[in-house]
């Protein structure tokens, strides 16, 4: 099992709702890295939904719930370029976790979420969701 972080503006899609849909496909990504971090989504993986912009916090779980396809949406993909995922609202966390008190957190230094902060698919380590999660924070 992997993990991930996955960006969304909340007025384009928010946590909200991805809860009120239950499920969606994860799209509208086109950076080259976020992609192949896409490519590597495996059932089963556990996302944690991140809202950027003003809010700027880790706000809920999902779960991938399939391998990455081409997007059925983009026009003349043929090649298979720009992919999806689908995923699924899990539960919200407890409390939304900043992004300041993850840049604060040792576990996260060399993280792309404070490295590469345009990034809208990060890899997350399982020490780092943990801690995203509550478990240790």
């Amino acid at each position: 099992m992997a993990y991930w972080l996955l960006k969304s503006e909340p007025d384009a899609y928010s946590y909200d709702d991805l809860e009120r849909d239950s499920a969606t496909r994860w799209d509208g990504v086109k950076n080259p890295t976020a992609l192949m971090h896409i490519r590597t989504m495996q059932p089963g993986d556990v996302a944690v939904i991140y809202h950027p912009g003003d809010e700027r916090r880790a706000v809920g779980i999902a779960s991938v719930t399939t391998a990455a396809y081409a997007d059925p949406e983009a026009a003349d993909n043929a090649a298979g370029k720009l992919v999806v995922a689908d995923v699924r609202a899990e539960r919200r966390l407890p409390e939304p976790v900043p992004l300041a008190a993850l840049k604060a957190h040792p576990a996260f230094a060399g993280s792309p979420l404070v490295r590469i902060s345009r990034l809208s698919v990060v890899p997350l380590t399982e020490e780092q969701f943990q801690i995203i999660a509550g478990v240790d924070r």
